[in-house]
């Protein structure tokens, strides 16, 4: 917790700033899966009553960032290696959905965009640029996502995505960045093509790579951490 550094200030509630900061901390690892939390802590440190905390911690279980414990308080989420499976089965099913969908509405400019993130991935991978080339990953599927034109789908995944940056963080894993551009090429194909059926399964395609390629390091740090 002595890494919390953020000012609970602005025109959000309480809840929202305190939810906003707890899980920015737990996403980029500065608070450990396991770890304690403590209602008490929060609210001496921002100077604030254990209400809007309570309510906090209420909201970041239900996104799976916390668990409450009975008479032990709230800890840190484990991650497991079926979170991960989880998360791609669903991330595969739902952009897979907007991805049929998309081929019917997507405009010749959305897909032109399309191209230029992917090639904006190759550029930000080529210098290095994790930050940037994670931003212009998300960027392209989120087009994607808004194409189909189902606003619910979006708000499914962009929470089930906040999840997944613990993963990405635990593992620090930015690999195989040929065959991600590979198989976004095909999805830009198949959604200029107006081919539903291959848009769908090239998006499921790329969900299973990602898959792969986040549980071997998964794989990997757990055998790290246990030398």
């Amino acid at each position: 917790m002595k890494n919390i550094s953020s000012v609970i200030s602005g025109h959000k509630t309480l809840r929202e700033k305190i939810v906003e900061v707890l899980r920015e901390t737990i996403i980029r690892q500065k608070i450990s899966p396991g770890e304690r939390i403590t209602e008490l802590e929060i609210a001496e440190r921002f100077g604030i009553s254990r209400t809007p905390i309570r309510e906090a911690f209420r909201q970041l279980e239900s996104e799976g960032f916390l668990t409450i414990i009975p008479r032990k308080g709230a800890v840190v989420s484990d991650i497991k290696e079926q979170d991960i499976r989880d998360f791609y089965e669903i991330k595969g099913v739902l952009e897979g959905y907007a991805a049929r969908q998309a081929v019917k509405k997507m405009t010749d400019k959305d897909i032109a965009r399309l191209e230029e993130l992917n090639q904006e991935i190759r550029e930000c991978a080529e210098n290095q640029d994790a930050a940037g080339m994670t931003r212009a990953h998300n960027a392209f599927h989120n087009l994607i996502l808004e194409g189909c034109g189902n606003r619910k789908i979006q708000q499914v995944v962009a929470g089930l995505v906040r999840q997944f940056l613990r993963f990405r963080f635990y593992v620090a894993s930015l690999v195989h960045v040929e065959a991600i551009l590979q198989e976004h090429s095909e999805i830009v194909a198949a959604i200029r093509d107006r081919d539903a059926d291959r848009a769908e399964a090239c998006m499921v395609k790329n969900a299973q790579l990602g898959l792969n390629v986040l549980l071997k390091e998964f794989a990997r740090h757990e055998m790290k951490e246990e030398n």
